[in-house]
């Protein structure tokens, strides 16, 4: 198992890894929308939140040798789901490929409207 950094996206807040490769496979953990460079939560729309965990996604699979064409599985956490269509529409100018997708009401951490998590494949 290797772990992944980057200073492109949000350090890990906790007892956890940016993401990790194991198996040929990324595996990132959930995203807020932190800017990194800040290190807050600079949007407080869904659309500008959604974007930011998109880009921080983006950066984390990139350092792992990976893209988000690449991805196989998302976990979609939104605080509340009358935000699911704008949501919807950047996550699909995101992840063309369409992966498999779980999208859920959550209580999200640090105030954000939603988190997200990608599992892909890594490598050629």
């Amino acid at each position: 198992m290797k772990k992944v950094e980057t200073k492109k996206a949000p350090a890990a807040a906790g007892p956890y890894s940016q993401a990790v490769i194991a198996a040929g496979m990324v595996y990132v953990s959930g995203q807020l929308p932190i800017n990194p460079k800040s290190g807050l939560i600079e949007k407080t729309d869904i659309t500008g939140q959604t974007v930011q965990v998109m880009e921080n996604i983006s950066e984390i699979l990139e350092a792992a040798g990976s893209s988000l064409d690449k991805a196989v599985k998302t976990t979609c956490f939104l605080g509340d789901m009358k935000d699911f269509g704008a949501f919807n529409e950047v996550y699909a100018k995101y992840f063309i490929s369409k992966p498999a997708r779980s999208c859920v009401e959550a209580k999200i951490p640090k105030g954000a409207l939603l988190e997200v998590d990608v599992i892909a494949l890594c490598g050629n």
